[in-house]
């Protein structure tokens, strides 16, 4: 099957390099993962494995979440890569809570995986779920997000692979008074494409989507989220912390569109890079579309290097030099885990990042 990839010549896909899906796409899959205990974080509840694309079900204690097929939505070039493919649904009636955090682990051995997923939060419903890649070859998901009124959903990514690809697509509906909640680590050695699509489409949703790209050697990161407010009263943050070493690049594209008649919209993103050396590239796009007059929309992006009087004063204090980077890195990007609600959750995502800072140093 020839893949018909998106080019660097259309503007949404200018910053990815999508040049190794091909070649990974033909590659045979040893089927043989390497060891799957650490990856699940130590937090009660269901615990899903893929290997490869397939559902594992001697690891897996799936509680409320079936397997099956899922027609993935939309238009997406990658997204739809994923149908006839068997996936993963979450449905959760109203007003009924998963009290605990529900695990996916996803593991690759080569080759190419697809795996569609589908959560629909009816009205006054919640969820957490926690997803993380690892293993080498090209990952690809789709997942289709509903949000009822007054639904709640927390969701955490952690993107390991060690080589490959791994590349997201989501596409989130919130209806009025829905709360998301996303945070979404890229480390690991291998490129990424995380691309989300949300829309605010009742009155007073709130939708909070962002994280931390980590890249290094000639590593390739790149998010492109866009934000659609169509209600009144809505609120988006966007948070997101980029960190680039050697000749790698990270990229940030952040959009947020407001619609005629959304008005009282509270829109705000936060775009920030952290240079390590001079020979790494970091882009950041923040766009506003604004077709409504009373809303509060704002942005920032900042690309810089590690603050030298920072560094002179920790040297001063006799902290080694490349102690001091770790430590001025790690403070840049904390904030980005500061929405994790969980408290395991959040500290495993702190302890992922720590260990590739601690790398480069």
């Amino acid at each position: 099957m020839t893949l018909a990839l998106p080019t660097t010549r259309e503007e949404a896909w200018r910053w990815s390099d999508l040049t190794a899906l091909p070649a990974l796409a033909t590659q045979t899959p040893t089927g043989t993962p390497a060891a799957i205990d650490p990856l699940w974080i130590a937090a009660e509840g269901p615990r899903l494995l893929f290997i490869d694309g397939r559902y594992a079900a001697e690891h897996s204690t799936p509680g409320p979440v079936t397997l099956g097929p899922v027609a993935p939505a939309g238009t997406h070039p990658l997204g739809t890569l994923t149908a006839g493919h068997d996936g993963w649904t979450l449905t959760v009636p109203a007003g009924e809570a998963i009290e605990r955090t529900i695990q996916i682990v996803h593991i690759a051995t080569g080759g190419a995986n697809h795996v569609p997923a589908r959560i629909s939060l009816a009205d006054g419903a919640s969820a957490s779920i926690v997803e993380t890649h690892a293993g080498d070859g090209w990952s690809n998901r789709q997942t289709d997000i509903t949000l009822g009124a007054n639904a709640h959903l927390t969701r955490n990514v952690r993107l390991m692979q060690a080589s490959g690809f791994t590349s997201t697509r989501e596409t989130i509906t919130l209806a009025a008074n829905a709360h998301l909640a996303a945070t979404v680590l890229a480390i690991g050695d291998a490129g990424t494409r995380i691309d989300a699509g949300i829309t605010l489409h009742g009155d007073a949703a709130r939708a909070e989507y962002g994280g931390a790209l980590l890249s290094r050697d000639r590593q390739r990161h790149d998010a492109a989220i866009a934000v659609r407010h169509e209600a009144l009263d809505g609120v988006s943050r966007q948070l997101w912390r980029a960190v680039a070493d050697d000749r790698a690049t990270a990229s940030l594209a952040a959009r947020v569109e407001v619609a005629r008649g959304a008005q009282k919209t509270d829109g705000e993103q936060s775009l920030r890079g952290l240079l390590l050396r001079r020979t790494a590239t970091i882009n950041l796009k923040p766009e506003l579309e604004i077709f409504a007059d009373d809303v509060k929309c704002a942005h920032g992006a900042t690309v810089g290097e590690l603050d030298a009087e920072a560094l002179w004063y920790l040297a001063s204090r006799g902290v080694p030099p490349q102690a001091a980077r770790a430590l001025l890195t790690r403070a840049f990007v904390g904030d980005a885990f500061d929405r994790i609600e969980e408290e395991p959750i959040r500290d495993a995502f702190r302890a992922a990042a720590d260990a590739w800072l601690g790398a480069e140093a």
